[in-house]
């Protein structure tokens, strides 16, 4: 029988896997971030409340990321 601890985080190499994506688009996006963001938001691409829910995820992902 597996930990249920252990199954309520992704194994180590799926939050490496995260980070290097995250880094990769970080590298490959133009333009202005927050733009985009108010874009996404005022064409109703992205919803306050999908903003709300992913911005601390984006927060957790970004301080795992190693400073440049």
């Amino acid at each position: 029988m597996s930990n249920p601890l252990f199954n309520q985080f992704p194994p180590q190499n799926n939050i490496n896997q995260i980070i290097k994506e995250a880094q990769n688009f970080k590298n490959q996006f133009k333009g202005n971030p927050q733009q985009e963001v108010q874009r996404l938001l005022n064409e109703g691409i992205m919803s306050q409340n999908d903003f709300n829910r992913l911005m601390p995820i984006a927060q957790q992902i970004a301080a795992m990321m190693p400073k440049r």
